[in-house]
């Protein structure tokens, strides 16, 4: 959630930052703003909305000449999206503006405290209480640097924050905890920020910040202090290896047109020396060294946690390991007894969701081994976890999902080939038929994806008009019919429900009626008859129904309602050609209502607050 982006060098800073701003648009934002030191004066501009709003504002100003800056989209967490609570936001004193994101859990102690002391607040923020903390620590007698340090230590909760202040005008400072936050080391210019792409076209050399470290930021260096005691960190440069044409649209609409057709790379990319077809084995050098579990619990949020609960069965069958899927949200509070020799496996496709992130440092106090799946190099879990599998997916830009969901599938039916073979429980024919149709699977999808999104556009002009609708499966299919009802409302703001079909005549049937359709996942599995059934039971209450399945073969012939007709695959690998199918009907779907496909309202892609 939320955009941050400070730079410190030798080129005009407004325009960096600006540029950098909209490179970080996909997180999701409601307002904006920028600051810059001129005349020794704080010039703090910000807007409501979206960056032209900002641009706006400042096409009239002079701000060629600051070479410093801070920048920051903001999304509500304390008070409305106005311009008055977005960010920076600028001490009494006015000798310094921050710019957040996270939550500072304490505010209102230390808010009362300062309004004690006769300071004012000008927003309904937690941040401006932060800023102000600084300001009185710095009338303390200490320096800026001491001040930063002592306020972020009263401070609880998570944040990544960075300073400007007109008494080191091109200086930046900045910290974290538990909220990303890294640094991009360029020839004489350096760069704090959120995410990568931000300062992507000037430098591919970044520095990981760690919970409890401040860095100090000039055109010369980054120097990285450790907040307990302001000893220097030693710190080493990683290079980052994709480039900014790999975070751009590339000729598509949509990012999440472009991510959801880059989905064959993905998988080619993901079992590209892990699948040795040759010799019938599964390569998984991350996992070397790494105990197999005799447990296995799975912790995970929103479409990552859907990839956990399809890959239970796959941990189970294969693995023979017993298995539990859990939302990573619920998991942090519970009391979740450890069992030896288990193992928690988090997923995540950023690295830092803020559930997922406590749930693996909750179990790691307890002494459980942890396993993480993310796809940002050098993320939190990625840094914390005792072992990483990363899903290789590249930047994925927009808000909703997809490729990410692909690649932790592939991933997880890796790790439970691996695991299968490491504890025996595998027959060796089950691996040799699931690497090799595995292996197909990039070659096979690249051709259907045209005639997907052809039918998906006409799927959705019939059904985007409509209120409610249901996504239904049982077995693998389930969580796909999750992961289907949730792009559809992320996307579209239809009312979407996913459910397993045998749940129907449990309740949720009674919504049934003309104007209230219903998806049926049922490729030709152990599932088709009973799915059949439920299928009937809608379409006898005249219930539109549309049926994701397989061409029609001896026995397994749709009676009623309609087809979607997908490519038959052997056991789970027709989730590879089920997803694309129902990601591509929620974009249709959101697309022909005109709505903001990339950014919905209300969401961030990385959920760093809880």
């Amino acid at each position: 959630m939320c955009g941050i982006i400070g730079y410190s060098g030798h080129r005009p800073a407004v325009p960096v930052i600006m540029e950098g701003l909209r490179r970080l648009e996909y997180r999701g934002y409601d307002s904006s703003g920028v600051c810059f030191v001129r005349n020794r004066e704080l010039q703090v501009i910000r807007a409501e909305g979206k960056l032209n709003n900002l641009e706006d504002k400042l096409a009239d100003m002079d701000i060629s000449l600051a070479t410093a800056g801070l920048g920051h989209t903001r999304w509500a967490t304390h008070g409305a999206p106005t311009e008055n609570n977005a960010h920076p936001h600028v001490s009494f004193t006015r000798n310094l503006a921050i710019v957040h994101n996270g939550i500072i859990e304490n505010y209102r102690e230390w808010k009362d405290f300062l309004l004690d002391k006769g300071y004012l607040f000008f927003s309904e923020t937690d941040t401006e209480v932060l800023a102000n903390l600084i300001a009185d620590e710095q009338a303390g007698g200490l320096s800026l640097l001491r001040a930063f340090a002592a306020a972020l230590e009263k401070a609880s909760g998570t944040y990544a924050v960075a300073l400007l202040s007109t008494e080191e005008p091109d200086t930046i400072y900045a910290a974290r905890h538990s909220a990303p936050l890294l640094i991009g080391a360029g020839a004489g210019e350096h760069f704090a920020a959120s995410d990568i792409p931000a300062f992507l076209p000037y430098t591919r050399d970044v520095v990981f910040l760690e919970d409890g470290e401040i860095a100090r930021i000039t055109p010369l260096r980054a120097e990285v202090f450790s907040m307990a005691d302001l000893k220097p960190v030693p710190k080493t440069l990683t290079r980052i290896e994709w480039d900014l044409q790999a975070a751009q649209k590339g000729g598509y609409k949509h990012f999440m047109l472009k991510e959801i057709f880059e989905q064959p790379r993905v998988v080619a990319d993901c079992i590209a020396g892990r699948a040795d077809t040759k010799r019938n084995a599964v390569r998984m050098p991350e996992l070397e060294g790494f105990p197999v579990p005799s447990r296995l619990r799975i912790a995970a949020c929103g479409t990552s946690w859907h990839a956990g609960l399809w890959a239970q069965s796959l941990m189970e069958g294969w693995s023979g390991i017993p298995t539990t899927v859990e939302t990573a949200s619920e998991f942090r509070y519970r009391n979740a007894l450890p069992v030896p020799g288990e193992c928690l496996l988090v997923i995540s496709q950023s690295g830092e969701t803020a559930d997922t992130l406590a749930a693996l440092r909750l179990v790691k106090e307890q002494g459980i081994a942890t396993l993480g799946i993310c796809n940002v190099i050098g993320s939190s879990i990625a840094r914390e976890a005792d072992a990483v599998v990363l899903t290789q997916a590249g930047p994925e830009i927009s808000v909703a999902s997809t490729k990410a969901m692909t690649a932790q599938m592939t991933v997880l039916m890796l790790t439970a080939l691996y695991w299968g073979r490491k504890r025996g429980s595998l027959d060796r024919e089950i691996t040799a038929r699931a690497l090799a149709e595995l292996s197909d699977i990039p070659a096979r999808l690249t051709g259907l994806l045209p005639t997907l999104e052809s039918e998906a556009a006409g799927l959705a002009a019939r059904f985007a008009a409509c209120k409610s609708m249901f996504f239904l499966g049982r077995g693998q299919s389930f969580p796909l019919a999750l992961e289907g009802a949730l792009k559809v409302k992320e996307l579209s703001y239809i009312h979407a429900e996913g459910y397993a079909s045998g749940e129907m005549k449990h309740g949720p049937i009674a919504l049934i009626d003309p104007c209230f359709p219903s998806f049926f996942l049922m490729p030709y599995d152990a599932h088709f008859a009973k799915t059949m059934s439920n299928l009937e039971e809608v379409a006898a209450r005249k219930g539109p129904v549309v049926a994701l399945t397989n061409p029609p073969k001896d026995g397994m012939e749709l009676r009623v309602g309609e087809s979607w007709l997908l490519p038959e695959a052997w056991g789970p690998l027709c989730a590879f050609f089920m997803l694309p199918a129902l990601q591509l009907f929620s974009y249709k779907a959101a697309a022909f209502l005109g709505k903001d496909v990339d950014q919905p309202r209300n969401l961030a892609k990385s959920v760093t607050v809880e």
